[in-house]
């Protein structure tokens, strides 16, 4: 990455797709923005910029507050851009004259003169020049002459990453240092140089370096004694620190910071050391002599070396972790799909995992060709075509792992798309997991199956991140980040073998469509977390085993839901459900009939029939499922997360809605005292 510091003596940019704002801290929030920003860049052959500005904004525009504290200096917000992959970093000198160009002097002679930007993403919310008058919209009519897209960035996204820099703040003015880690994705930074003191605590034992932190504005945490590792001389090395004004002491030189490095007996005098926060040990307290400190410390010590310890013991655990994986392809037919895929899926394998192949007794080549050219391979022959529901219930029986991984044979993976997931599975409480699912013909957009996560509404209709009816988003990085999601696609499917077995698989009768969200939703019931990892990325034909928009595709679509929401939800609401579901249906096949899909609106038809018909073996089947839930249960269910409480028929029908995020929206409280300019 190149950093710049001088609007003069920038480079000329090639496609610049651009961001602006202060980054401060460049927490998780920040970090999905900015992997956003680097792959839209990617895909256009152009440059990621970012730009933000030193002094911050707020010290020059209202100099009488000397309250701002921000959570990184210019030199540590270099680094973590750098991190994500970013090409320019441009730290823009601000001072009054800045400030007070007219928000299209901003536009024409600095973000056009000294970028050219291909595309600018920006906040819904941003303003910019004189008196903040400029916004979105008036940057948008700007790019229709200039030659520039606007890439807005919704408000739930935009108000997440100011809550998030809020909460970190907080967290830290209050010692909560672990809570502060996890919302940044790395542990808290302080660096300063280290200064004479006056040596105290070499005469009770415990030396300490005493730090001067380098900027005056970075927020310094709550006061008390911290467990924390710094690098010295190439070494991370454990200690503590201290934060307070020495009331044990009292010398009255106000707050100081501390370091007292464990095993370790060099100067550091002169040196800048950069020193990581990771557990809060204790406030700060009075004590009646140096010898009752000296005592205290030696039980921080104990405590704060435990604490280290078990944090790198932890860091072994995982870097060991290695389930026993089998990567499971059910194949139908799929001769060409396994000749142009199946060695992808061999090559980006790691040594814990391996490949089986389930034929549902195919006609083709398949298995002569799998035993011919994967001798690795190991495949088993199902007796006949099972369909996908039952045809992984018969192989799952055979293959002995700890996780399975789902594989459709139309799929196309990608480097790291196992290790990348797998890792998840160290929570006893992961039951299942999908990678983000692009289209293999039109790799910018998201694939109908699964996107970037499953959700249910409120009468259990499925969508995605990405993908609404069959209407699908461009991927430009606006779902990434690895949440709890209500359903994982079926296409690659990763899931906790355990789990798997303790609900019984999937519904052999569905025999293929809705069997992955029927067994989600009872493991959520079952209490199991069901994710996405955008991180691990795969490529799916799509209709490849199971054709789009066909009648056949249709009546499994509208049963097997059927069967799905009338199987697991409270009984409660099945009398005012069934009719509003059937009142929905109505009206799919009355937009089928105007279509003129007649062979549709049969589906539909044919869809309630049976499940009616079939009425007496779905009852039996939800008694066996209340079960078997109970009997595997892990915790409480987890069914509200991935679930919205509105119709997306209404939304997309009625209110024009064909965008994820047109239709979920977070409620995020945004708390009292927020500062969206330092976010």
């Amino acid at each position: 990455m190149e950093v710049h510091y001088r609007l003069a003596d920038l480079p000329r940019f090639r496609r610049a797709v651009l961001t602006i704002g202060s980054f401060d801290g460049v927490h998780r929030g920040h970090q999905q923005l900015l992997k956003r920003i680097r792959r839209m860049a990617e895909r256009r052959q152009g440059e990621s910029v970012v730009i933000t500005f030193y002094p911050h904004p707020r010290t020059v525009l209202r100099p009488e507050d000397n309250t701002l504290r921000l959570l990184s200096t210019t030199r540590e917000k270099e680094r973590f851009c750098a991190e994500q992959g970013i090409d320019h970093l441009v730290v823009v000198p601000f001072d009054l004259t800045f400030s007070e160009q007219s928000p299209s002097e901003y536009i024409e002679n600095f973000l056009v003169r000294y970028f050219n930007p291909d595309r600018i993403v920006i906040g819904y919310d941003h303003q910019f020049g004189k008196d903040r008058s400029g916004d979105v919209e008036f940057l948008r009519y700007y790019g229709d002459r200039l030659g520039y897209e606007v890439v807005e960035i919704a408000a739930q996204e935009v108000n997440a990453i100011t809550v998030s820099s809020t909460k970190i703040r907080q967290a830290l003015s209050q010692g909560r240092v672990s809570e502060a880690t996890e919302l940044m994705g790395r542990p808290y930074e302080i660096t300063g140089e280290v200064v004479k003191g006056n040596q105290i605590g070499r005469t009770i034992d415990y030396p300490t370096a005493n730090l001067l932190p380098e900027d005056p504005v970075k927020l310094i945490p709550a006061h008390g004694i911290y467990a924390v590792t710094a690098w010295v001389d190439g070494v991370l090395r454990g200690g503590m620190l201290y934060i307070g004004d020495r009331p044990v002491v009292n010398d009255g030189r106000g707050t100081i910071v501390e370091l007292h490095l464990f095993d370790f007996a060099g100067d550091l005098y002169g040196r800048s050391v950069t020193v990581y926060f990771h557990e809060y040990l204790r406030g700060d307290r009075q004590l009646s002599d140096l010898e009752s400190l000296r005592e205290q410390l030696r039980t921080d010590e104990s405590r704060a070396r435990a604490i280290l310890s078990e944090r790198e013991s932890q860091k072994k655990s995982d870097d060991d972790f290695a389930p026993d994986t089998a990567v499971v392809i059910l194949n139908f037919n799929g001769e060409g799909y396994l000749r142009k895929y199946l060695s992808t899926v061999e090559e980006y394998l790691p040594g814990h995992c391996r490949v089986v192949v389930a034929d549902n007794r195919s006609t083709d080549g398949s298995v002569p060709y799998l035993r011919a050219h994967h001798p690795g391979v190991e495949v088993i022959v199902l007796e006949e075509n099972y369909g996908y529901a039952g045809g992984y219930n018969h192989a799952l029986q055979l293959v002995k792992a700890d996780i399975y991984v789902l594989l459709n044979s139309d799929v196309r993976v990608t480097p790291k798309w196992l290790e990348t997931i797998l890792p998840h599975f160290r929570d006893p409480l992961v039951g299942g997991i999908q990678p983000k699912v692009l289209a293999e013909h039109h790799p910018e957009c998201f694939e109908y199956a699964g996107a970037s996560g499953g959700y249910l509404d409120f009468l259990g209709y499925p969508f995605c991140r990405g993908r609404i009816f069959a209407h699908t988003e461009r991927d430009e990085g606006q779902y990434d980040g690895c949440r709890e999601i209500f359903w994982a696609t079926g296409a690659a499917f990763f899931v906790r073998a355990t789990a798997f077995h303790a609900m019984d698989g999937f519904e052999p009768e569905y025999f293929a469509h809705a069997e992955e969200i029927d067994l989600c939703w009872r493991m959520k019931r079952a209490g199991y977390k069901i994710l996405v990892e955008p991180e691990s990325t795969v490529y799916h034909v799509g209709g490849g085993t199971l054709a789009y928009d066909t009648p056949r595709k249709a009546f499994l679509n509208f049963r097997n839901t059927l069967i799905t929401s009338f199987k697991n939800e409270e009984a409660t609401r099945l009398f005012w459900w069934l009719p509003v579901r059937l009142l929905l249906d109505g009206a799919a096949s009355a937009l089928f009939l105007s279509q003129g899909k007649f062979a549709h609106v049969m589906s539909v038809l044919r869809a309630h029939w049976s499940f009616y018909l079939q009425l007496p073996l779905w009852i039996y089947r939800r008694a066996q499922r209340d079960r078997e839930i109970e009997l595997g249960r892990v915790g409480p269910p987890r069914t509200d997360a991935g679930r919205v409480a509105d119709s997306i028929a209404l939304h997309y029908y009625l209110l024009g809605h064909h965008r994820f995020y047109e239709i979920v929206i977070p409620q995020i409280r945004v708390e009292p005292g927020a500062d969206a300019v330092a976010s």
